[in-house]
């Protein structure tokens, strides 16, 4: 065992078995911050390993070193190992007034205290402030696994004016710190990132690198999130749908039947019929499943396409058999409007209704030509704009 994991595992065993309050701060207190720092960057790298249970070791590790370094002297801090250690607790979930507080007191250089000012900035959610700070930091300046810290911050901050610069920095900080919750956490905002710039190709690498080593984090549904509104706001002609399915291919049946079925869902509500006979295709499942089996989410998903199709009895059919108690509240609002929609396409065409005020240049029996009266098709062209209309607005409402 390394001298590292050695001081690392002697703080947890406190932490974590019990052994009560004041022991564990006796035996912290033994320690120099950068030690106990690094404690915490161990929990950090069993988290983003999938481990779950380090979560509440984690908060019991940040409470213990923010009590060390406010206990903290001023000469210990002329070991840079503590200076660094310092801005690691701050970029990992620290305290704000702790930070501040230490900043106030150092005798660091400009360099440093921009550097801090910044991760302050950042911490505090003054993102103007931890960007005009940070402007002017290179993160290569410092150790390796503060410089991986700093280039997620900075990356993080910026992305907001200039989405490909805070992409780039988020690539160093992965590369900086492979395997741990920084890459994690840099994956998963370059995921955003992508999509929001249209950046169809990062969105797919970024995404792939995910599923391959994080999909046990604990911070995974937000990844999906991201994958999942990727999808749907990216140019569909620059998405490949095979390397959709190769990335969910990665994931454990549950987590890619949820990721399919909240693409379906999307893909439905924005009349992506492309997108939706992809995802409903894959949340189906097996040929052979029985019909009992299959979710209702994806029948209500794959029906709403059909609403205006020429099979509306059928589809209308289908709805009707769903069971809206096994729904959440917003499907059954979904699946209470592709009913109203599919009804009102089935019901016969009532000729002396008035026209939607968006029909008012269709042609009636006064305007319409002497040589061509309003007849029955021109009827019904106009009952069926107005339904549809009235599925837009429906769907609309069910966004939300």
């Amino acid at each position: 065992m390394t001298p590292r994991r050695g001081m690392a595992l002697g703080v947890l065993a406190l932490a974590a078995f019990g052994l009560g309050q004041a022991q564990a701060q006796t035996e912290a207190a033994g320690l120099a911050p950068y030690q106990m720092v690094r404690s915490l960057q161990l929990v950090q790298d069993r988290i983003a390993g999938g481990d779950h249970a380090a979560l509440p070791m984690q908060k019991k590790l940040l409470e213990m070193v923010d009590a060390r370094f406010r206990n903290a002297g001023n000469d210990e801090f002329e070991d840079r190992r503590n200076f660094q250690a310092m801005m690691i607790y701050a970029m990992s979930g620290g305290n704000p007034s702790t930070i501040a507080d230490l900043l106030s007191r150092m005798e660091i250089d400009d360099a440093d205290r921009a550097a801090g000012a910044g991760v302050l900035g950042y911490l505090t959610g003054n993102v103007a402030q931890a960007r005009d700070a940070m402007a002017g930091i290179d993160p290569d300046r410092y150790a390796p696994e503060l410089a991986a810290f700093l280039a997620l911050v900075k990356g993080s901050v910026v992305a907001g004016e200039d989405a490909t610069a805070g992409m780039a920095m988020l690539d160093e900080a992965r590369l900086a710190a492979p395997g741990t919750l920084v890459e994690e956490a840099a994956l998963r905002r370059t995921i955003a990132l992508a999509s929001g710039a249209g950046d169809a190709e990062k969105f797919m690498s970024a995404s792939e690198q995910y599923a391959r080593r994080f999909l046990r984090s604990p911070y995974a549904s937000q990844f999906a999130e991201s994958f999942v509104s990727g999808m749907i706001t990216l140019d569909r002609g620059k998405l490949d749908l095979r390397r959709i399915e190769q990335t969910v291919d990665w994931m454990t049946r549950e987590q890619a039947h949820t990721v399919y079925l909240r693409l379906a869902r999307k893909a439905a509500i924005d009349g992506d019929a492309e997108l939706l006979a992809f995802a409903t295709r894959h949340s189906t499942g097996d040929e052979e499943t029985a019909p009992e089996e299959v979710d209702p989410r994806t029948e209500l998903y794959s029906s709403i396409s059909s609403v205006t199709s020429d099979t509306v009895e059928n589809v209308l059919s289908r709805l009707d058999g769903l069971d809206a108690t096994q729904l959440s509240s917003r499907d059954r609002a979904l699946l209470t409007a592709a009913r109203t929609v599919a009804a009102e396409v089935v019901a016969p065409v009532k000729t002396d209704a008035a026209a939607p005020l968006w029909l008012e240049d269709y042609p009636t029996e006064e305007t319409a030509a002497p040589d061509r009266p309003l007849d029955e098709a021109d009827e019904l062209v106009a009952s069926t704009r107005s339904r549809l209309e009235a599925i837009d607005k429906m769907l609309e409402e069910t966004k939300q």
